[in-house]
């Protein structure tokens, strides 16, 4: 498993690692009005799936701005941001913050998403910082497990693997 810290203590993650080359395992998470969402329900796209602990901090802000910065010159690419944060909580943080090209997902109900992509962070009960980028035909061609969860992803090297996906 990934080699995780969080604010410089060691965690536990829990769930499956994956791997580039991998075949993208599915999950089921809640969208901001409550309907389940699948890994299929963006297929025939590229994925980036960004992961954060909670949108309600920093950094996790900052991450779920950027991609969905980057969403406007990315043609043909899905962006998820998945935390535990509740769907209501996610629906009012990006009314709030004007974010209108990522999608939020909600893992909280069975962390079906963190187990699936190991990121569950058992002493926390939230999912550790990630990117996945997903080809159209769900195989993992990017994998960051960020080993700092209150450090920013690699954005250049997420963004341009879903380029070349």
């Amino acid at each position: 498993m990934a080699k995780v810290t969080f604010k410089g203590n060691p965690i536990t993650l829990l769930g499956n690692e994956v791997k580039v080359g991998d075949q993208a395992p599915n999950f089921t998470v809640l969208a901001n009005d409550l309907s389940p969402v699948t890994l299929e329900n963006s297929e025939g796209t590229t994925r980036i799936i960004s992961v954060v602990p909670s949108l309600d901090t920093g950094v996790c802000d900052q991450q779920t701005r950027r991609f969905n910065e980057e969403a406007a010159h990315l043609e043909g690419v899905t962006i998820l941001t998945i935390s535990v944060d509740l769907p209501f909580a996610q629906k009012r943080w990006c009314g709030a913050a004007g974010i209108d090209k990522v999608q939020t997902l909600s893992d909280h109900r069975d962390l079906s998403f963190g187990e699936a992509y190991g990121v569950v962070i058992k002493e926390l009960r939230l999912l550790a910082r990630a990117v996945f980028v997903i080809d159209k035909n769900n195989k993992i061609t990017y994998v960051e497990y960020v080993s700092e969860a209150t450090n920013h992803p690699n954005y250049d090297a997420a963004i341009e693997a879903a380029k070349k996906a």
